[in-house]
């Protein structure tokens, strides 16, 4: 008997999301006179979060510049709150730096989520 709650509880464990890794970090206004404007991606673009899920940045969504972190210009999506996940649901705003997304700011926590593999983005600039 012991032996099969042990199982049971060894198959609950393994079917657990891992959790979102993170870093706390602070988020830093953009400079006076900085001209990032917002972006609106041009195609949906995939991305395979470290937790195992997925997130689609959808074609024609904007995000408004938000900020900077040493990690690159943070972007905030417009008219919707977009979430990634893995034990929990994290709002998440995009970290960009040379056209390539490289992790998430999450603006509950003030803390940032690298992606373990970059993923190259096309946008195009909105006045």
């Amino acid at each position: 008997m012991k032996m099969r709650i042990l199982l049971l509880a060894l198959l609950a464990l393994a079917g657990c999301a891992p959790m979102v890794q993170t870093a706390p970090v602070q988020l830093k206004p953009l400079a006076d006179g900085a001209s990032v404007r917002a972006v609106r991606f041009e195609s949906n673009a995939e991305v395979r979060l470290d937790t195992g899920y997925t997130r689609t940045l959808a074609q024609s969504s904007v995000w408004k510049p938000a900020g900077r972190l040493a990690q690159g210009t943070v972007y905030r999506p417009a008219d919707t709150v977009f979430t990634i996940e893995g034990r929990q649901v994290h709002e998440a705003y995009l970290v960009i730096q040379d056209k390539r997304l490289v992790g998430f700011y999450l603006p509950g926590e003030q803390s940032y989520s690298p992606l373990s593999t970059a993923v190259p983005i096309t946008t195009g600039e909105i006045q």
